[in-house]
């Protein structure tokens, strides 16, 4: 997981050797396994520590991930060494990031909160980056996540999070795959742990 936010927050979440979101890959994406074919090139932004790179690297996927922290990046290659897989887990700023058209086969963005205007423009970089039948994966906190008592992790700042329709419109001129706001209970590591509210949804680009 990453936000636009220093890159000292993040490197100091990751100092642990501990991992902050847990070691295995998030619920949501596992369950998409059917999506991930051996040699398909994928991309996971804001992937931290690396749970869910390496975990589609274990399927047989080429994955590239960035992150804001080079503590986290370090880690994932940790992980990654440790599964017997390869990771290219590159450190930088997701707002600046400039694909190249159709570079990637599928895109697993998992709890990856930036301000609205990062957001857009890094989901519009996505659909730009997929590749025709690509796929993109994601799942992270809605609004409703801020009237948790015992908050299970995310943001507490209402522009940092996100809905379904706001989703449907970043992601316009790919497929609604499925498309849903849900209650979960979450057990992802020390920070991601008890009841939370998501967003998940599975787009697609069709071939012409």
């Amino acid at each position: 997981m990453s936000i636009s936010g220093p890159q000292t927050f993040w490197n100091e979440r990751y100092a642990s050797a501990d991992f902050a979101y847990g070691e295995a890959p998030n619920g949501f994406l596992a369950s998409q396994s059917s999506l991930i074919r051996p040699g398909a090139r994928w991309f996971v932004p804001g992937d931290g520590e690396g749970r869910n790179g390496v975990y589609l690297a274990t399927l047989g996927a080429r994955v590239t991930s960035v992150d804001l922290s080079d503590v986290g990046a370090q880690k994932a290659r940790a992980l990654a060494a440790a599964r017997g897989v390869t990771l290219d887990a590159k450190v930088g700023d997701l707002s600046m990031w400039a694909p190249e058209a159709g570079s990637f086969d599928g895109v697993a963005a998992i709890y990856v909160h930036l301000a609205s205007k990062v957001r857009e423009a890094l989901h519009r970089a996505i659909v730009e980056a997929l590749a025709p039948g690509g796929h993109v994966i994601v799942e992270a906190f809605t609004p409703a996540q801020l009237a948790e008592k015992l908050p299970s992790g995310g943001p507490r700042d209402a522009e940092l999070l996100f809905t379904a329709e706001m989703l449907r419109a970043d992601f316009t001129g790919l497929t609604v795959v499925s498309l849903e706001e849900v209650r979960v209970t979450l057990d992802e590591g020390p920070f991601h742990r008890g009841p939370a509210a998501v967003v998940r949804g599975v787009f697609r680009k069709e071939r012409a």
